[in-house]
C-alpha cells in the first residue's frame, strides 16, 4: 500500500460519515496554523504549507479539483507570506509581525479581487466540469482563501473577516462532499477566527493610539 493510499484510508466514522486520515491530519495542521497566526508567530506559514500538502491528497480523494488547486495555491502564497513575516518580524519591537487595519484602498482591492477572482474561477470551473462538480462554491472558497492569506501576509485585521466569509460556505460544502472532519474543523475555525479577530482588532487599536499618546506627552 502506497503512502497516498494510507493517507486516504479511513481513520474512523462519526455520525455515519467516513473520516479519512489526510482530511483529519491536514485540517488539524490547518487549525494549528490558524492558532499560530493569531499569536503572530512566523511558524504559522510552514505549518500551513504542511497542511496544504496533506490536504491535496484529501481533496483528490473526493475528486474536488478546485480544492486541490486551492491547496496548491495556498502552498504558494504561504511561501510568500513566510518571507513577508520574516521581514516584518525583524522590523518589529517584540519580534512578531505588526498588525493593522487595511486602508480604504487596500480594502477596495481585496474586495475587487475577491469578486473578480470568484467570477473568473467559477467560470473556469463551469466551463471545465472535470475541475469541480460544484463550481461556484468551490470558486468562492478558492478565491476567498487566497484573499485571506494575502491579507494575513500583510498583517491586516481584515484577514479574519475574509476567513469568516469562507467559513459560511466551507462548512456545508465539506459535509456535502463527504469530508466530515473538514466540516467539524471549519466550525472550530469559526471560534478561532472570532478569537483571533478580537485579539488583532484590540492590538491594532492600541498600536494606533500609542503615537497619539506619545505626541500628547510633555
Amino acid at each position: 500500500m502506497s503512502l497516498l493510499d494510507s493517507l486516504n484510508g479511513t481513520a474512523f466514522e462519526v455520525f455515519g460519515q467516513r473520516v479519512i486520515w489526510s482530511d483529519m491530519i491536514g485540517n488539524l495542521l490547518g487549525l494549528t496554523a490558524l492558532a499560530l497566526g493569531w499569536r503572530r508567530s512566523v511558524w504559522t506559514w510552514p505549518v500551513q504549507i504542511a497542511s496544504g500538502l496533506v490536504l491535496v491528497a484529501a481533496y483528490a480523494s473526493a475528486q474536488l479539483g478546485g480544492g486541490v488547486g486551492k491547496q496548491l495555491l495556498v502552498i504558494t502564497v504561504a511561501v510568500w507570506g513566510w518571507r513577508q513575516w520574516q521581514h516584518g518580524r525583524k522590523a518589529s519591537d517584540d519580534g512578531r509581525v505588526a498588525v493593522r487595519f487595511a486602508t480604504r484602498r487596500e480594502r477596495g482591492l481585496l474586495a475587487a479581487g475577491a469578486v473578480l477572482g470568484t467570477l473568473a474561477v467559477g467560470g473556469l470551473f463551469t466551463a471545465v466540469p472535470e475541475l469541480s462538480w460544484n463550481p461556484w462554491p468551490d470558486a468562492y472558497i478558492f478565491v476567498g482563501t487566497l484573499v485571506a492569506m494575502v491579507a494575513q501576509a500583510r498583517g491586516l485585521v481584515e484577514f479574519w473577516f475574509a476567513w469568516l466569509l469562507v467559513d459560511l460556505v466551507g462548512v456545508p460544502l465539506a459535509f456535502s462532499s463527504g469530508l466530515a472532519f473538514s466540516g467539524f474543523v471549519y466550525l472550530v475555525y469559526l471560534v478561532l477566527v472570532l478569537w483571533g479577530l478580537r485579539d488583532w482588532w484590540l492590538r491594532s487599536r492600541r498600536a494606533q493610539a500609542q503615537p497619539l499618546l506619545e505626541g500628547a506627552a510633555p
